[in-house]
């Protein structure tokens, strides 16, 4: 039963993972696979509720949004469909004590009791004996997809060792980097002839420091940012977590390097790398195990794909959407 659960817990993501956005629609039948039909309500199910417009310009691209994701499920009800046809046709089943050991697992993991849990799935218009069901059969797709796909679970050392630079940047140290910067903010509402004056006058800063004036002085003295009274620093980052023009512009810098101007939401900004650290690989000894699992999921999900792909190929899917 754990063996299942922890050996195919990334297709619960496939399978069972929500995306957002919901509109009201009339219901009809958008995929017929062999002779069983995919309603757009099923689709519409797997989605929660749709964020509202604010702006009218946005309405083309939410539309292409929400089409995009109805696809994607569409997709996974379809592989679904695919599996549990499967399943009818192999008898696969599941026993009583495998969907009571699982609920058991969830409410652990959940620290919830059998109250808890009721309660819970009552929001959702859910039944405990409904969820049970539910719970049957995500483990009778999981069940099967472990009998029909074969991984070998033991992988050589060279075969580790060649993942591991293969994918290398995945077992690197945190890197972070720490920047100062000056701004001059853009008001909202400014006028091109209102930015191009800003930006002149923030090039005289610029030129101020490549003739050797202190970044820090002259982030205290100009900087309409609150990162002034520190002479501009702001600290250490995560790769991800400013702005990515910002950001982009940062890590081109080598320590000590200033910037030109650039621009951003916020206003110009001239940035100064002071330090970065991090970002080196970690040994392979260190992430062996990390990636003897990466190297098994990636394997499995290859096997995954193959075995769907060969559903497929022996099934008339008819796709309506």
């Amino acid at each position: 039963m754990k063996k299942i659960l922890l050996g195919f817990g990334i297709f619960l993501l496939i399978f069972y993972g929500s995306i957002s956005f919901n509109e009201a629609v009339v219901d009809r039948i958008v995929a017929v696979i062999n002779q069983e039909i995919i309603t757009l309500s099923e689709v519409e199910a797997r989605m929660g509720p749709q964020p509202k417009e604010t702006q009218p310009g946005n309405r083309l691209g939410m539309r292409e949004r929400i089409d995009e994701v109805r696809r994607k499920i569409l997709e996974q009800l379809i592989e679904e469909k695919l599996i549990d046809q499967e399943i009818e046709k192999s008898g696969t089943k599941v026993t009583n004590k495998e969907v009571e050991a699982a609920l058991e697992d969830i409410k652990s993991r959940n620290a919830a009791t059998q109250e808890d849990l009721k309660k819970a799935l009552a929001k959702d218009g859910l039944s405990l004996e409904a969820f049970k069901k539910q719970i049957e059969k995500k483990l009778q797709r999981m069940k099967l997809i472990n009998i029909m796909i074969k991984i070998e679970s033991k992988i050589g050392e060279r075969e580790l060792r060649d993942f591991y630079q293969n994918n290398i940047d995945g077992y690197r140290s945190t890197e972070t980097y720490q920047t100062s910067h000056i701004l001059f903010r853009i008001p909202q509402k400014a006028t091109l002839q209102e930015v191009r004056e800003i930006r002149r006058r923030f090039q005289k800063v610029l030129e101020k420091i490549k003739r050797g004036e202190d970044f820090g002085e002259m982030a205290l003295l100009y900087s309409e940012d609150a990162s002034a009274k520190n002479r501009g620093d702001l600290g250490y980052f995560k790769k991800g977590e400013l702005l990515p023009a910002f950001e982009k512009e940062a890590l081109r810098l080598q320590i000590g390097e200033v910037s030109g101007i650039i621009r951003t939401d916020f206003g110009f900004h001239i940035i100064k790398l002071l330090d970065r650290k991090g970002g080196d690989p970690i040994p392979f000894e260190e992430v062996k195990e990390k990636v003897q699992a990466d190297s098994y999921d990636k394997k499995t999900e290859k096997a995954f794909r193959q075995f769907i792909s060969t559903l497929k190929e022996k099934s008339v899917i008819d796709i309506k959407l």
